[in-house]
């Protein structure tokens, strides 16, 4: 991965296969997070549990996630209820986490800012 990049950078890059052993490390996981603040490393993936008003919105919301990531080519785990959705980012071909998951995960809180209460 490149030197830390603002979410305005990592939402212009598109997502590129990954082979193995091309996980970031920790030390570069942690200073990127720096500028996705709402989002953390939990075992091993990044992650963040975004509200909604109301489910309505949460179905709205992971059908236009499904349209970005369908355009990166690269999927998260997501876990719903109510009014919450919680985002998983890791690439399993690394066994880690990569830049793809950066790239989308600044993505996905662009799509989320779309939703906001």
């Amino acid at each position: 991965m490149t030197p830390v990049l603002s979410r305005a950078q990592l939402c212009a890059r598109h997502c590129q296969a990954q082979e193995a052993g091309q996980a970031i490390g920790s030390d570069q996981v942690n200073a990127q997070l720096a500028e996705l603040a709402q989002w953390q490393v939990c075992d091993g993936a990044l992650e963040r549990s975004l509200s909604f008003a109301d489910f309505h919105q949460v179905m709205a919301f992971v059908n236009a996630l499904a349209e970005m990531v369908h355009g990166e080519d690269h999927h998260p785990d997501l876990a719903l209820g109510y009014n919450r959705c919680t985002v998983r980012w890791q690439t399993h071909a690394v066994s880690g986490i990569s830049e793809n998951d950066f790239i989308c995960a600044a993505k996905t809180d662009a799509v989320h800012e779309r939703f906001a209460r």
